[in-house]
């Protein structure tokens, strides 16, 4: 696994626009706001032709010229990271004019962004074995003031801190809009930590007694579950729950979408680093619970899950949404329960902020007592 080297003192960060860019508002006075701050910071900035770009659909600009800023400007010696615009709807259209070959052969840097950016975080790692941050967008960080998580992404990509805690709340609906384009995030829910464990524990009611089915070992081979059904009753105690692996993963509505194509190496990926485990995260944008229910399913039968060691997911978009029985804990954890390892649920990952800094292609071990959590990054 290939580490860029982390943002120095009075580097230059640059940005591109390969999803959508910050052309309106709020995300432009976000954008130009953000700018000041990290000038105030003392770094010097970059921006690429289409940062400021509505010429396209779904992204900022076409699909050849979003595809060439990317690689071009991730190729340059001019800036030391990039940080994307924004997310956006149809990234994967420039993924043709990315040339990823020159990217292998080019210095690592970091790149850091989220949702539609997974076209580009997740590809990194799995098609040029170079690690690259799931983190906010550049117009987050023109929020006044900056939310904890803010200053933990702009931490992690100086390199001054790679463990990061869980935050106390999250918000279920933004105040941010045009007229108010640097309002902070409205974190106003609890946040709850769900968890279904190999021995059967869970706080979540709806999972309380699933028959686990078949285990699978860490060389993919199924056997027979012998754990007694009573293991599967709910400790009275909050469990100390660990997690070690290789992070992998992103958006689901964008990793399905790869699944298949002439760019999905990930079970090549997994198998490589098989020794590691592959500690997948997963969070969902537009999917519904049934989308998300098929996003899982696909995963699986592509064998990306074959050597995973555990799960970390994401709070959907339709957080609290069920449909025929159906809810957000059973959309994942019915595909993966025969993995018999652990899952942590609704964690600060994704779509309904604040959201987690991680590195995907990073070793991590997270720890949990079933209230908070920690992620421990090492770049190994």
């Amino acid at each position: 696994m290939r580490y860029p080297e982390f943002l120095s003192p009075g580097g230059t960060i640059g940005f591109v626009a390969p999803s959508f860019g910050c052309a309106e508002e709020p995300y432009r006075s976000a954008f130009d706001n953000a700018q000041r701050k990290w000038k105030e910071m003392g770094y010097r900035l970059q921006l690429g032709p289409n940062c400021y770009a509505q010429e396209g659909i779904g992204i900022s600009s076409t699909p050849p010229k979003c595809g060439a800023e990317l690689w071009q400007s991730y190729c340059s010696e001019d800036n030391d990271v990039l940080i994307s615009c924004g997310g956006g709807e149809l990234m994967c259209e420039i993924l043709d004019y990315v040339d990823f070959e020159k990217i292998r052969q080019a210095h690592p840097k970091w790149y850091m962004g989220f949702s539609d950016n997974t076209n580009m975080t997740f590809l990194l790692t799995t098609l040029c074995d170079t690690a690259s941050i799931y983190a906010p967008c550049a117009a987050a960080f023109g929020m006044e003031p900056w939310h904890p998580s803010i200053r933990d992404a702009m931490a992690l990509l100086a390199g001054r801190q790679l463990r990061f805690s869980g935050y106390d709340k999250w918000e279920r609906e933004q105040l941010k809009d045009e007229e108010h384009p640097l309002l902070p995030y409205n974190v106003t829910e609890p946040s709850v930590i769900r968890y279904a464990l190999p021995d059967g524990r869970t706080n979540v009611e709806s999972l309380r007694g699933m028959d686990a089915g078949s285990t699978v070992s860490g060389q993919g081979e199924r056997q027979p579950d012998d754990t007694h059904s009573d293991s599967r009753a709910a400790a009275a105690d909050a469990p100390q729950i660990e997690l070690h692996g290789r992070l992998l993963g992103g958006c689901m509505d964008c990793l399905v979408n790869l699944l298949g194509t002439k760019y999905d190496k990930a079970r090549a990926f997994t198998e490589r680093y098989r020794d590691d485990g592959i500690l997948w995260f997963l969070e969902s944008c537009d999917l519904n619970v049934m989308s998300i229910r098929r996003a899982m399913w696909q995963m699986e039968h592509a064998g990306w899950f074959e050597h995973c060691s555990g799960f970390l997911i994401g709070r959907p978009l339709c957080h609290g949404e069920e449909m025929m029985g159906l809810d957000q804990y059973g959309a994942v954890y019915e595909t993966i329960r025969k993995y018999r390892v652990p899952v942590l649920m609704d964690l600060d990952i994704g779509h309904l902020s604040p959201m987690m800094p991680l590195i995907c292609g990073s070793m991590a071990h997270v720890v949990s007592d079933g209230a908070q959590y920690s992620v421990e990054m090492s770049l190994r």
